[in-house]
């Protein structure tokens, strides 16, 4: 063989070494973020719903306060105990969702 063939040989040999390793690397980085992913949206939404909550009781306290100065109204705002029970319907799916999600990596 000549030289030059050695060179073409060693040449393809590297850059499918390379190759293989970046390939390797990429499959790792997606994998990591799939297992991640369930954990991530549970944070994320954990968050959300804390948010949510204390956004509905300094509502409901302003509601309060605001009765004290309105002795007229008499109850609480009836849309504020639907939508509470509308967020713990959605906890409950988002908790499916990832219990299905870390049963299935």
């Amino acid at each position: 063989m000549k030289n030059s063939d050695y060179l073409l040989k060693a040449a393809i040999k590297k850059v499918t070494e390379k190759l293989n390793e970046l390939v390797a690397e990429k499959i790792e980085e997606a994998t990591n973020i799939a297992q991640d992913t369930p954990e991530l949206i549970k944070k994320e939404f954990n968050t959300l719903k804390t948010a949510i909550f204390e956004e509905a009781e300094r509502m409901e306290q302003e509601m309060n306060i605001n009765r004290k100065s309105d002795s007229s109204e008499t109850s609480l705002d009836p849309n504020l105990s639907e939508v509470l029970e509308e967020i713990q319907k959605i906890d409950k799916a988002i908790e499916q969702f990832n219990l299905k999600m870390n049963n299935s990596i």
